[in-house]
């Protein structure tokens, strides 16, 4: 496995195992890696030939007031991580390479952007696009790989790639979760044991909301309400949202019919933590 941390040398490295016919992978990360991502860099091992894995904690995409400062970074526990999942190249530039000058060129996904997060992180899907754009166009990747948990981006990133005619397949695989069905994310790490036992209650909501449908129910509204008392247990948790969204638009339905995504925001303690779960309501065949 190599290092790169130049745009020049991952160009390279791609470029020569594209020249020999190999198909490439690329899981673009922020790092702290967990076995989330340990899924996304083993399906990527499974699909290409060649797997590039970007480690980069993108200033763009945080807010003022957010953890950019904070957020973790244990390189060497990363790369040998990397190493361990059959990676072909870490791709770790530094801000300056990835935004040499004052950054004039953004990416914007419009519509998709707006409910959910976006409602609060103001600007935070445009550094996600914009980084992933000039990603997408460093590596040239035949497949990119994204988790389900971020389901939002994994939207809007998928809508990015097929507005522009970029070349490449989005792969969005399924939610990594610890014993008690919290989401992994590197942002746990800001949990105490009690706190992460708290959490859990954010899946049982989304379970709810589940048996709710399978039951019969569609007025989002009650099913919202249910969700939420589960969620007002959480000591110390604050919502930030919970919502019913039509699961290819994103916007809010009132009535539950083919696939929507639940899904769920809140801040405890120093953590923002994000869930979602995608549920369907099968029609009876006509007779």
């Amino acid at each position: 496995m190599e290092v790169c941390r130049t745009i020049e040398s991952v160009r390279d490295m791609v470029g020569k195992a594209r020249g020999e016919g190999k198909r490439i992978g690329l899981a673009p990360t922020m790092g702290a890696l967990h076995i989330g991502h340990v899924s996304l860099l083993r399906r990527a091992a499974e699909e290409c030939d060649f797997v590039v894995v970007s480690i980069f904690v993108n200033p763009t995409q945080f807010g003022p007031g957010e953890d950019f400062d904070n957020y973790p970074r244990p390189f060497d526990r990363d790369l040998d991580i990397c190493r361990k999942s059959g990676v072909d190249i870490v791709f770790a530039p530094t801000a300056g390479i990835m935004y040499p000058d004052e950054n004039l060129t953004w990416v914007e996904v419009e519509k998709l952007t707006e409910p959910l997060c976006g409602m609060s992180r103001t600007g935070h899907f445009r550094g996600v696009t914009t980084v992933c754009a000039k990603l997408f166009n460093i590596v040239l990747p035949d497949a990119a790989y994204f988790g389900l948990k971020d389901a939002q981006q994994a939207a809007v990133i998928k809508k990015m790639v097929a507005d522009l005619n970029m070349a490449l397949e989005i792969v969005v695989c399924p939610t990594v979760r610890e014993a008690n069905g919290l989401a992994v994310s590197s942002r746990n790490k800001y949990l105490s044991e009690t706190q992460r036992e708290e959490a859990s209650k954010i899946y049982a909501s989304l379970l709810k909301c589940e048996e709710l449908i399978a039951g019969g129910e569609t007025n989002s509204s009650k099913i919202v309400r249910q969700m939420r008392e589960i969620l007002d247990e959480i000591a110390g948790g604050e919502v930030e949202y919970v919502e019913i969204v039509d699961a290819g638009t994103l916007a809010k339905v009132e009535t539950v019919k083919g696939s929507v995504l639940a899904a769920v925001a809140l801040k405890l303690g120093r953590a923002r933590l994000i869930d979602n779960i995608v549920c369907r309501i099968i029609q009876p065949e006509a007779q």
